[in-house]
């Protein structure tokens, strides 16, 4: 099973983008998915969560500005970047849970976010 991030890029601050997470050889699909991401000297951090029945949560500096939505079928995860700020400039990566067993994940590779002022 892999897991296959895209759509970072630079943008100004109060700029949007849209980040996607395919994931590939995933029969049954994934428990909880979630958005991590990692700046520069930085710890990685996680952003959203959301279950397979869609619950969803934010770490505090994000809410109001991130949604992250899925498509169980698809095996896909999502996360809407809205009003981005320079303090959002970081790695992104998204991971899911495998939805058979817990102790199984999974993490993709990896996307740029780079917010100007």
């Amino acid at each position: 099973v892999q897991l296959q991030a895209s759509g970072g890029g630079v943008v100004q601050a109060g700029g949007s983008l849209r980040l996607s997470c395919e994931s590939f050889g995933s029969v049954y699909g994934f428990g909880t998915m979630r958005w991590y991401r990692q700046a520069p000297g930085k710890q990685r951090e996680l952003v959203a969560s959301i279950s397979r029945g869609g619950t969803t949560n934010y770490v505090d500096s994000v809410k109001d500005r991130f949604t992250i939505s899925r498509e169980n079928r698809k095996g896909t995860v999502d996360l809407q970047m809205d009003n981005l700020k320079p303090e959002d400039t970081a790695v992104y990566y998204c991971y899911g849970i495998s939805v058979l067993d817990d102790r199984i994940d999974y993490w993709g590779q990896g996307t740029q976010v780079t917010v100007s002022s």
